[in-house]
């Protein structure tokens, strides 16, 4: 005859340092407002994160000078959020692609570097004769190597907020601390207007930029395209670390 355990008997499995956080988010370190729905407020979540600043990796040099010098410290604190307890590792620029195939080999965890490795699958979604275009924060710094990447085609169309009036030089030129989000919004806005002006075979958008979420639905609404970000990338990314528990 045999016996089983008793039902009652439950063991809690140790070796991590921070539960219940699968996904370890590495950040710029920048000090303009995270507004909700920026990846960087942590309210913008519907699950927990970690998050780890890395020091000395500012907007400006990770998006205007392709984050040079910069990827032990990216791979550093990558290691740092696995020790914590992640299970899988994100970032907040887009352009941190470049760091993509380094970062997951060093971790040893899933790695998503950036909304641009959307491109793929968004493009398969659609009818033939249209093609995804991008709405990045800096459209002159974007470079084939960022595509690459991330797996985004070479012609695939793309326009920048450099030419925006709060957007770039709050974000990226860090001009000053505080944001006219309606201004920051319509930045982005203009941007993706002028994607799919110059662009009529443009059937769906994505954004690069992880802080512009926040502006997703009025961009949607103005071009009337399905618009992806890293928000729509994220809350996929983690349904695969905690998949749905049905009854």
């Amino acid at each position: 005859m045999t016996t089983s355990a008793s039902s009652s008997s439950r063991i809690a499995r140790g070796g991590k340092a921070i539960y219940g956080a699968p996904l370890g988010i590495l950040m710029l370190e920048a000090r303009f407002p995270r507004i909700p729905g920026d990846m960087g407020n942590g309210t913008t979540w519907p699950f927990p994160v970690l998050y780890r600043v890395v020091s000395g990796a500012s907007p400006e040099k990770v998006v205007l000078k392709s984050a040079a010098g910069l990827l032990p410290d990216f791979i550093d604190a990558a290691k740092d959020l696995v020790r914590l307890g992640a299970e899988a590792i994100t970032t907040n620029c887009g352009f941190l692609s470049l760091f993509q195939k380094e970062i997951a080999a060093a971790v040893g965890v899933p790695v998503a570097t950036s909304s641009l490795m959307q491109v793929p699958w968004v493009q398969a979604t659609l009818p033939p004769g249209k093609r995804v275009g991008l709405v990045t924060v800096s459209g002159s710094t974007l470079t084939p190597a960022h595509l690459v990447g991330a797996g985004v085609p070479l012609d695939t169309p793309l326009v920048g907020t450099e030419n925006g009036k709060e957007f770039f030089r709050v974000l990226i030129k860090a001009e000053k601390d505080d944001m006219d989000i309606a201004q920051a919004e319509r930045d982005v806005v203009e941007a993706g207007k002028e994607l799919v002006a110059k662009n009529p075979d443009v059937g769906a958008i994505v954004l690069e930029c992880t802080n512009m979420p926040p502006y997703a639905a009025a961009l949607q609404a103005e071009v009337g395209l399905p618009v992806y970000d890293i928000y729509s990338m994220i809350t996929w990314f983690h349904a695969g670390l905690r998949p749905r528990v049905f009854a």
